[in-house]
Order: C-alpha cells, then sequence, then structure tokens
C-alpha cells in the first residue's frame, strides 16, 4: 500500500471515529493528530535507516508543531486515530496495533527499570481514554478499553475494561469481573482524623494528669 492510500485510510478511520469531522480535507488540514502520524511515518523511515539525528529533528519539530511527541523508534499501525491529541507521549519502543485510539493526556511510557524493550504493546482496535499512563514493557490485548486517568503497570487481556490507578480489570467480553477481598472503597478510615482523635486522647489525659497535680497542691 502507498503512503497516500495510508493517508486515506487514516482520514477514513478519523472520520469513522470523530462525529465533528466533515471532510477528509478538512481533517487532513486542521486535526493534529494526522499532522503527528504523518511526521511520525516520515521520522521513522529515518530511524530505520539509522539516520537517527534527523529523525529525532522531525518528531522534535512535529511536537513543537502538534503537542504529541512519538519516537521515531514506535512502531504505529495503520488507521491510527488521536482524538485531540495534546500531550500524548509515545516511547521509543512502544508498538500500537492497527484501529487504535488515544485521547489526550495518554502516555505509553515506561517505568525506568527496564532495559531494551521498555514500552508496552497495544493490540489492535484498542481505546484509551485521556489522562491514562500506560507504563512498561508488557501487552494491553486486543478490543480492550483503557479508562480515563487509569495506570496501567501490567498486562491486560483481549477484550478487557481496566480502571483506577493502578488499574485493574473490571470487564472481560462485557461481563463484569468479580473480586474476592475488593478493597472498601466507600468506608475507609480518615488518617487525619485518626491522629486528631488520637491527639484529643492525650490532650485530655495531661489535663487530668495537671488537675490531679493541682488539687494535691492544694
Amino acid at each position: 500500500m502507498n503512503w497516500f492510500s495510508r493517508l486515506n485510510e487514516t482520514l477514513g478511520a478519523y472520520q469513522a471515529r470523530d462525529p465533528a469531522a466533515r471532510s477528509k480535507i478538512e481533517i487532513f488540514l486542521l486535526y493534529p493528530g494526522v499532522h503527528a502520524i504523518i511526521y511520525h511515518r516520515f521520522a521513522h523511515f529515518l530511524y530505520r535507516h539509522r539516520l537517527k539525528f534527523l529523525a529525532r529533528a522531525v518528531s522534535q519539530w512535529s511536537r513543537h508543531w502538534t503537542g504529541i511527541e512519538i519516537h521515531p523508534g514506535a512502531v504505529i499501525g495503520r488507521r491510527f486515530v488521536i482524538d485531540h491529541g495534546m500531550g500524548i507521549v509515545i516511547g521509543e519502543t512502544a508498538e500500537v496495533g492497527d484501529d487504535v485510539l488515544l485521547y489526550h493526556g495518554v502516555t505509553l511510557g515506561g517505568t525506568g527499570k527496564d532495559q531494551g524493550k521498555r514500552h508496552p504493546t497495544i493490540g489492535n482496535n484498542v481505546m484509551i481514554s485521556c489522562g491514562a499512563k500506560v507504563l512498561g514493557p508488557f501487552r494491553v490485548g486486543d478490543n480492550s478499553r483503557i479508562a480515563s486517568n487509569a495506570v496501567v503497570l501490567s498486562e491486560i487481556p483481549e477484550d478487557a475494561t481496566a480502571v483506577g490507578v493502578p488499574a485493574r480489570v473490571v470487564r472481560i467480553a462485557g461481563e463484569k469481573v468479580n473480586f474476592a477481598g475488593s478493597v472498601d472503597q466507600i468506608h475507609v478510615t480518615d488518617p487525619v482524623q485518626k491522629e486528631l482523635q488520637a491527639m484529643h486522647s492525650r490532650l485530655e489525659f495531661l489535663e487530668k494528669l495537671m488537675d490531679g497535680q493541682c488539687t494535691e497542691k492544694e
């Protein structure tokens, strides 16, 4: 498939996913996600041909122009859609499958503990919502959904929905996942209140002690 066919395919994916998109020409001219992926294709070509300085120069210009940072070493699949896009970061060893949708503020990054493969592999038809962080060299399975502001630190199976910090799977193939011994998120002890109660008890004890001393002296 040639470059123009790939571009037309990408524009079609934007048009299908974004109800605000009126035409392919509007998407091509005005959507920063499209500009970011065009720059990345060129930067990745340079990166594969060992022109790494030029590749980084292109990626840095793209970051400046679009607000989206994709390392030239990252492998990006077909029909990749970035909705709004500001603040997205994709690391060097990240791999992104086909038909993936990312919202603004998403990070496909590393933890700083790994060598070699440091960033996640995202399967096909995955949606990662705004503000989510996927950190580490593991796989997010096909057709999965990552909720807004989730922090994913371990592998996500196919057809799963993951939420929370750290993220946990709450649904697989539409079926709710039950967790034995799950944390009660409502009746949680307030550590500040607990500390204040302890201080209050201590003050009462000291007051009684001082009252006793005063009585003995009188």
